[in-house]
């Protein structure tokens, strides 16, 4: 079976990526194949439920995601260069980075609690019936 040679690995800093991220490397030739992802969603996602939801909160997400993705590169000695943080819909940004950097499998966390979502959670759902590419979805427990 051929291995993998570009895995981009979708992590949610909000939940328990461990399990995702130990996936990932099991799979990875070394961590260097490795690329992590986390997409912070734009204002808009939140106008509907938050009022006064500006900017500033956008960009302190995004902050603390790129201070963890890089700890988290760091420590597993996937290069910095790697770690992408786009702000938009999460399962089309995933679509298009898996495109951009020729990724041939996809890893992201699903919880698949409840309702028609109930094998995979909405997010890990989309990614997977828009990619291209093979996408593990591993069981957060």
């Amino acid at each position: 079976m051929k291995m993998y040679q570009q895995i981009l690995v979708a992590i949610d800093i909000y939940s328990e990526y461990d399990q995702v991220l130990k996936r990932a490397l099991s799979i990875a030739p070394e961590a260097s194949h490795l690329n992590l992802v986390f997409v912070t969603l734009p204002t808009t996602y939140f106008q509907p439920y938050i009022n006064e939801v500006g900017g500033d909160y956008v960009a302190e997400i995004h902050k603390q995601a790129k201070k963890c993705l890089e700890e988290i590169a760091s420590k597993h000695t996937i290069p910095i260069k790697q770690v992408y943080l786009p702000i938009g819909n999460t399962a089309e940004e995933i679509h298009t980075l898996a495109d951009e950097i020729h990724a041939d499998l996809i890893v992201i966390g699903t919880h698949g609690r409840s309702g028609i979502k109930l094998l995979l959670g909405s997010t890990a759902n989309s990614v997977l019936h828009g990619a291209k590419q093979d996408v593990l979805a591993v069981r957060i427990l």
